[in-house]
């Protein structure tokens, strides 16, 4: 559980509707996820609105809605928010929620068109032989010091990410190797990160 208030740190509001005096009790983006008391954000994505899965996510059990055009119905019980960028929002509402974990590790991010793989599987293993805790977030797979987390997308969404992030630092890593896609960094999928540095490939 996190008040809405603190989640909201650094996100940029365009207007609010209803109470703000809330508790959220988990943040999604796919309306098929949400159950009572989350924070459900409306990700314009390139197949799908998800402005069209606001009713959907309400009737869920959703208590507030961060999007950038308000539905044509408003349930009075849920707060409404509007932002200019939903996807810049998620991933800033991700990590505050999630504790901003990046703040305290060695965030490094590798982006380019090849070589992102191998560049922080090699960071990864070159630090750990040095006697850091270390994590690893790639497109082959995902490692908590040497617990492996099955990776999914190059570059995770901004929850799942925040979380990994949070799972790593309570393991103890102190230095944490990501590869960062192109389409991640388009998609606001890194908003809310704090990197220590960044390698370009």
């Amino acid at each position: 559980m996190a008040e809405l208030k603190d989640i909201l740190y650094r996100v940029p509001l365009t207007s609010t509707f209803g109470n703000m005096n809330v508790e959220v009790s988990n943040i999604a983006f796919d309306s098929r996820a949400v159950k009572s008391g989350f924070l459900f954000v409306a990700v314009k994505g390139s197949t799908s609105d998800g402005h069209a899965f606001i009713d959907k996510a309400v009737a869920n059990g959703a208590a507030v809605i961060i999007c950038e055009t308000l539905p044509p119905t408003i349930n009075e019980k849920v707060t409404y928010i509007t932002v200019k960028s939903s996807a810049q929002s998620l991933g800033i509402i991700a990590a505050n929620f999630f504790g901003s974990p990046s703040q305290k590790l060695k965030l490094v991010g590798v982006t380019g068109t090849n070589g992102k793989t191998t560049t922080v599987t090699l960071l990864y293993q070159l630090f750990s032989a040095l006697g850091y805790r270390c994590g690893l977030l790639s497109t082959v797979v995902n490692k908590i010091v040497d617990k492996e987390v099955p990776a999914t997308h190059t570059t995770p969404d901004p929850i799942q990410l925040n979380s990994l992030l949070k799972d790593m630092l309570q393991a103890g890593c102190t230095h944490v190797f990501m590869e960062v896609s192109s389409h991640a960094v388009d998609q606001e999928r890194i908003a809310g990160l704090q990197f220590t540095g960044a390698l370009f490939t």
